[in-house]
């Protein structure tokens, strides 16, 4: 017998199965895409902070659970044996002008308070590699750190195995269940209460061979650039809501590279290695999507991770497991499946 069921092997459900596991859940993973089958098995895996002002539930989850990342990725790959291509590197963003820099400078002493002295948020006139800059300033900060998307799933799935979870692409549903089914299961869940509670996305990121794993990554043109242990630098990604074809790339990609590549000159002429393409779940509020699923007892919903699924991952599944195993809802004010209806 399984004591919990979870639909969907991306970043959310994989997250929910393995802190079931840990804690001593029987538990069953099925997807029929298999591991990383969707928006998770996507490329670029920035894990970069919002903005330390206005803060916020969201902000506050984000950053506790970023704050884990290497602890919790660190766990998962010993259990495992498999790489996530985890690392925290900090980012750069390119300063464009004197407002962006008091703003910069401002925000570096609201870090100080919300990141709980722990990380920085600072203007810096030098660094490693070449981002263009107007006023030969950029912020630096070191909470981001960087994943590689489809290699973190697998870590995640090698360690629910280990610890005795099945990872498969058909079974039966026993115990809770857990619905972690991305842009799919925004659609079910819409359907269900015959009202929208969010939308499929689209993006396109490409990889690049160009060897600048040590490096932090750079936010600049709205383009993230995110250099992995592999050699290969990711960028990304559009946010397409009107496509005919959510599985291939065209010429908004290219736009993309073309930008990536001006506002990074050492990329110039690094070669497009790969191109892809899927569809994220973005919740109707933009917060994640987590907790009991009403008028289903014994369903749960984790959805809506959009652009910072892998980075929230550690505290979902953390959540989730509470609220299942135990009864404990911990649950965020503005992220259970009420809140989006």
């Amino acid at each position: 017998m399984v004591d919990v069921t979870v639909l969907g092997a991306g970043a959310f459900g994989l997250s929910c199965a393995y802190a079931c596991a840990t804690r001593g859940a029987r538990v069953r993973v099925i997807d029929p895409a298999g591991v990383g089958g969707g928006a998770s098995g996507g490329v670029v895996g920035a894990l970069a902070p919002h903005v330390p002002e206005n803060w916020n539930p969201k902000k506050a989850f984000q950053f506790e659970a970023l704050d884990q990342g290497a602890t919790f990725w660190g766990g998962v790959e010993a259990i495992g044996g498999v790489a996530a291509g985890y690392a925290r590197t900090g980012r750069l963003q390119p300063i464009a002008d004197q407002r962006a820099l008091e703003l910069a400078r401002a925000r570096a002493v609201t870090a100080r308070e919300f990141w709980q002295g722990q990380y920085v948020w600072e203007v810096v006139a030098a660094h490693d590699w070449g981002p263009v800059s107007a006023t030969g300033l950029w912020v630096h900060d070191t909470l981001t750190a960087r994943i590689a998307p489809h290699r973190a799933c697998a870590a995640l799935a090698a360690a629910v195995i280990a610890l005795g979870g099945e990872v498969v692409r058909e079974g039966v549903q026993e115990g809770a269940v857990i619905h972690a089914t991305g842009a799919a299961g925004l659609a079910a869940l819409g359907a269900h209460f015959g009202k929208p509670v969010g939308a499929a996305v689209k993006g396109q990121a490409a990889v690049l061979a160009y060897d600048a794993r040590d490096l932090p990554q750079i936010f600049a043109e709205t383009v993230h650039v995110i250099p992995h242990a592999d050699g290969t630098v990711a960028i990304g990604s559009t946010s397409e809501r009107d496509f005919a074809d959510p599985a291939t790339t065209d010429g908004q990609l290219d736009e993309v590279i073309a930008r990536a590549r001006a506002a990074v000159p050492a990329l110039a002429e690094a070669p497009v290695v790969r191109r892809w393409a899927g569809l994220r779940p973005r919740a109707r509020t933009r917060s994640p999507i987590l907790g009991a699923w009403p008028d289903r007892p014994g369903h749960f919903v984790a959805n809506g991770g959009f652009k910072i699924g892998f980075g929230i991952a550690p505290k979902v599944g953390a959540v989730l497991a509470d609220l299942v195993l135990d009864g404990l809802d911990r649950v965020p004010d503005g992220f259970r499946v009420e809140d989006n209806l």
